[in-house]
């Protein structure tokens, strides 16, 4: 065999690996992409966006079928990978001084708001009577980016392997729930588009999610949210930097180290870049629509992907105190959120 063909050997076989998982994906994305459309055509506009079809569909194909494993690959793939490559092709649509409009302020309120998130959570959770870690691990998923979160901060906390996976699956189902409910308060709040792309991006569980929550409002609540929630994301490294030293001489072994190239992810850095060749005119304007529309059907997978992986069967698993304490930390950002929208005028 010639080196050639060894190195074609695993490619072909990781291909072969990810197509059942990936090809799933791709169909619910199909269906939600049709049902879009004959939304569209027959009511004049969709009742349920094709992004948040995708996750639903996902979600029941999951809790209703028995998905053999040969799909698994395939659709964390999807989920993750081809969501962060459609993020940083959004990044190619975007002016970075329009979404900067709100200048300091908007920094200074997300920094706040995640904050007061894993203060109040952690609180919330120990006042329910949740174990500390156990709280800590649910107020930062909520506040920084969902189960990066809290696969990051675990092991510098020394959290046991049960409590992160309930916080995990519990926080993930209820993320669902907000990316269908979360638009229904910009008309009742009042908020413009950039003022609700603020809010998505400030208070929803994950990167997918804001995408799904912000997007169907329009392309700029979307691309605002995105943004948002990225700076979000920044965040996590900072505050895992001063886990480890606070929790370095309560933990043993490995559970203090640090990998610090994995506080920084890669489609974050991809997106700023591109978004700064946009604005400096490299990347010309008449390509944002198509870069758009292209990250945009990528998502559309990714969401399903996203889906695929929420079994509402888990809900069983999750007792009071931990479904009050995500609901409750939940609660608090959103209200938090909205309150320094409109104090700090945080609008384009």
């Amino acid at each position: 065999m010639s080196i050639s063909t060894a190195a074609r050997a695993p490619m072909s076989s990781r291909l072969a690996r990810l197509l059942p998982g990936v090809a799933l994906c791709t169909a619910i994305s199909l269906v939600s992409f049709a049902l879009q459309k004959v939304e569209t055509a027959y009511l004049g506009h969709p009742l349920v966006e094709g992004l948040v079809a995708a996750i639903l569909i996902g979600m029941c194909v999951r809790t209703f079928v028995r998905l053999p494993a040969r799909f698994d690959a395939g659709i964390d793939f999807t989920a993750k990978q081809i969501l962060e490559v459609a993020i940083v092709i959004l990044g190619a649509s975007v002016d970075l001084p329009v979404l900067f409009a709100a200048g300091p302020a908007l920094a200074v309120g997300i920094v706040a708001v995640v904050g007061l998130g894993i203060a109040s959570g952690t609180l919330i959770g120990r006042a329910l009577g949740l174990h500390p870690k156990h709280a800590l691990l649910v107020a930062c998923g909520n506040s920084i980016c969902g189960n990066s979160a809290i696969a990051a901060v675990a092991p510098v906390i020394g959290a046991r392997k049960d409590h992160v996976a309930s916080a995990i699956a519990f926080t993930a189902i209820l993320g669902v729930a907000v990316v269908v409910g979360l638009p229904l308060l910009a008309p009742v709040l009042g908020f413009d588009h950039y003022e609700y792309g603020v809010l998505a991006g400030m208070t929803v569980y994950a990167v997918p999610q804001v995408l799904a929550a912000a997007f169907p409002v329009s392309p700029l609540s979307g691309e605002v949210g995105t943004l948002v929630k990225l700076v979000r994301v920044l965040l996590l490294g900072p505050l895992v930097l001063a886990f480890s030293l606070i929790f370095r001489d309560r933990s043993a072994g490995t559970k203090g180290r640090i990998q610090l190239g994995k506080l920084v992810p890669w489609f974050i850095v991809g997106f700023l870049a591109l978004a700064a060749l946009r604005s400096a005119g490299v990347i010309p304007a008449s390509m944002a629509a198509p870069m758009r529309e292209l990250s945009g059907l990528l998502t559309l997978g990714a969401m399903a992907g996203l889906g695929l992986g929420v079994d509402l069967r888990a809900l069983r698993s999750v007792g009071k105190p931990l479904l009050l304490t995500v609901g409750g930390s939940l609660a608090v950002l959103v209200t938090a959120s909205a309150l320094l929208i409109k104090v700090l005028a945080l609008h384009g």
